[in-house]
């Protein structure tokens, strides 16, 4: 089933429906010159996939039938919710790819003093956009069935503000400062959560050059956790995707 060719399809998706692909998904479907009869795979962001036969493909539109519901997840133990620096274009795209195929729920860009792309109004709008795009597109290859979600950019002073009424969860920040606790250590520490409830990770990574050490102890007094990396100063995008792939291991 996964060697079909998957598609985001933001739309109900029902066993036994005949419906037209919405203008994008048929976009894509059409892109592969792909002809009735052929099977792919579908997923609305919701959880779980179906499969979906081609009834018919015109010169804009798709249409499909829903045949076969799989009920299937791909998601990690806990919820990391990451909130990056933002960096310069090339770098945030990767980042955003990776930490969709590793698993990462959310992504908050975090205008950060050290940050190199500053965005307002209708480019923050098509940056937003555009990465978004790019979550899609990583969960279509990497077989997920959940999309990462990407916030408009905030600054940390404003993102601490807004989770402020949230409920507790774990909060990390990346830091180079002596004293912090390494990451395998913070994952040993993490509590276990309620039966049937998913674990929260917030984790924040500053962006080239870092945080500031007024962000740092901002983010601090907030109650995030200093981790540490180990000896090796990593990029700013390298780092997010280094802990994520750790957790994604050891939990």
């Amino acid at each position: 089933m996964s060697q079909l060719p998957r598609f985001h399809c933001p739309a109900a998706l029902l066993l036994g429906d005949e419906l037209d692909l919405p203008a994008g998904t048929a976009r894509h479907v059409q892109v592969r010159r792909m002809q009735p009869g052929d099977e792919i795979t579908l997923f609305n962001g919701e959880g779980g996939e179906c499969v979906a036969v081609i009834t018919h493909m015109g010169r804009s539109d798709v249409g499909v039938r829903v045949t076969q519901r799989i009920d299937t997840e791909r998601e990690l133990a806990v919820r990391i919710h990451l909130w990056s620096g933002i960096t310069a274009n090339e770098r945030m795209d990767w980042l955003l790819e990776k930490a969709t195929e590793l698993g990462a729920s959310t992504l908050l860009p975090i205008t950060a003093e050290r940050s190199v792309l500053k965005l307002k109004g209708e480019r923050s709008d098509k940056k937003l956009a555009h990465w978004q795009a790019i979550a899609v597109a990583a969960s279509e290859q990497c077989g997920r069935n959940r999309v990462l979600q990407v916030a408009p950019p905030l600054t940390l002073t404003q993102a601490i503000a807004a989770a402020s009424n949230q409920v507790q969860c774990t909060r990390w920040i990346l830091s180079l400062a002596e004293g912090t606790q390494s990451l395998q250590n913070a994952i040993s520490a993490l509590p276990k959560p309620a039966l049937g409830q998913a674990q929260d990770i917030v984790l924040l990574s500053g962006p080239e050059g870092g945080l500031s050490p007024s962000e740092e102890a901002e983010a601090l007094a907030a109650g995030f956790l200093p981790v540490s990396l180990g000896l090796r100063v990593l990029r700013a995008e390298t780092a997010p995707v280094a802990v994520l792939s750790a957790v994604g291991l050891l939990i």
